[in-house]
């Protein structure tokens, strides 16, 4: 149970738009890098591997391959050093923490395709069966 207070104060450091993924999505993370006086964005591709935390200690695991080697980095759901979140891909997994995937090496590491990903933008779609009852 979180404090009523402790929730409030907390609540003027999180997102505006809060970003929604879910574990085992193929997501593009733009950070913001600072390098001396110059300032750019930075994207981290790869698979969400766990989410943790409430509120402002929210934070997730992406892991990627680089050079056949794994590279995992955490970020904070929160932070003003994301710049957006791209979901490139969902996947259906059936863990909430998808650890094992740090001891598997190609192929293995594919996850099957879940739900399509549905721009926000985009029009709403009849049920299939009203389209099969428009058809007749």
């Amino acid at each position: 149970m979180r404090n009523s207070l402790i929730s409030q104060v907390e609540s003027k450091h999180l997102r505006a738009n809060p970003i929604s993924f879910e574990v085992g999505d193929l997501v593009d993370v733009h950070c913001r890098i600072v390098e001396g006086d110059k300032e750019r964005v930075q994207v981290f591709s790869g698979t969400v591997i766990s989410r943790k935390g409430v509120g402002i200690n929210a934070s997730f695991t992406v892991r990627r391959i680089v050079n056949n080697e794994g590279v995992e980095r955490i970020f904070p759901t929160n932070s003003p050093k994301i710049e957006k979140l791209e979901l490139r891909r969902s996947s259906k997994v059936r863990r909430a923490k998808l650890y094992y995937l740090r001891d598997l090496t190609g192929k293995a590491t594919r996850l099957k395709e879940g739900a399509p990903i549905v721009p926000s933008d985009a029009p709403a779609t009849d049920t299939p069966a009203a389209d099969v009852a428009a058809a007749s």
